[in-house]
């Protein structure tokens, strides 16, 4: 009796052990930004005519790079990095593992949360700064320091963290973890909740911080990571509720008017504009294309 107690043992545990042995899947959407990235204090670490640029993009690297590993180590499967920032063309992508894909440049479908959809588990903002309205934050502005001065949907005021999150609460993705300066991740925490938030520094001026060193903040940014996706099942998809109602405002007088002119935009004052739009896809949409549009675009 023993031989056939055996095969069938060997034949149930052969049976079992593939689908025991199978992880779950975990996909994660990372969106990287620059401003909050640790030491980012003025334009001269924030493009390529910046004097120390090159150094800090590397900086941005690594604290992206730390959120991958972490991830991984928490059990991600696939992950998906979002370039976020000025020329979309930032991160140094032979730093990442083989299997993570980066999305880069722009125009591109869901602006800085370009490639997350409903296949996605919980999305990470890393690098992230205040809004435009803040009174604190470091390069604090939302989606163009150089021409809008608000950005409010459903009448609260957006940080582009709160905005993304909103676009990935469309695809019912959970914003788990952020990392920024101070102001960037309270104005995120008081619209979206409690998430798991990594500070970088402490914002003492538009161009001014008390900085930790790039080592400490990917450290920080490593284990609020793993923090975050060990208790992913807390979180919850920021959705606004109702008709989503955008208000934009410029700095200067002219786009307000020329958008005037289109029925979809409603001009509620000098300087400001409202659409409505269907859904968070929608309105993604229409902001790029506020942000994007000039009549000499060319390949």
């Amino acid at each position: 009796m023993r031989r056939p107690i055996l095969a069938l043992c060997a034949a149930t545990c052969l049976a079992v052990t593939p689908a025991a042995a199978q992880a779950p899947r975990l996909k994660v959407h990372i969106s990287v930004d620059m401003e909050g990235i640790a030491g980012v204090v003025t334009g001269d670490q924030l493009g390529p005519s910046g004097f120390e640029y090159a150094r800090f993009r590397e900086f941005m690297t690594r604290e992206a790079v730390a959120a991958v590993t972490a991830a991984k180590e928490a059990g991600a499967t696939e992950i998906v990095v979002a370039d976020a920032h000025g020329n979309g063309e930032n991160l140094l992508i032979e730093q990442f593992p083989a299997d993570v894909k980066i999305v880069r440049s722009w125009p591109r479908p869901l602006s800085m949360m370009g490639g997350v959809d409903a296949s996605f588990d919980a999305a990470i903002f890393i690098g992230y700064h205040a809004s435009t309205t803040s009174l604190t934050g470091v390069r604090a502005h939302t989606f163009s320091s150089a021409t809008l001065t608000r950005v409010a949907l459903n009448g609260v005021d957006m940080t582009e963290g709160s905005w993304n999150a909103a676009i990935a609460g469309h695809f019912n993705v959970p914003i788990v973890m952020i990392s920024g300066d101070d102001a960037a991740v309270a104005e995120v925490r008081k619209v979206v909740g409690d998430l798991e938030g990594a500070e970088t520094k402490k914002a003492l001026g538009f161009h001014a911080a008390l900085t930790v060193t790039p080592a400490a903040a990917q450290t920080d940014i490593a284990g609020k990571v793993k923090a975050a996706l060990a208790r992913r099942a807390s979180f919850r998809p920021y959705k606004p509720q109702g008709q989503i109602v955008v208000d934009v405002s410029f700095k200067h007088y002219l786009p307000a008017e020329v958008l005037g002119y289109l029925p979809m935009f409603e001009r509620t004052s000098a300087h400001s504009i409202r659409f409505r739009a269907k859904d968070m896809v929608e309105a993604s949409a229409i902001m790029e294309f506020i942000g994007e549009y000039r009549p000499d675009l060319s390949p």
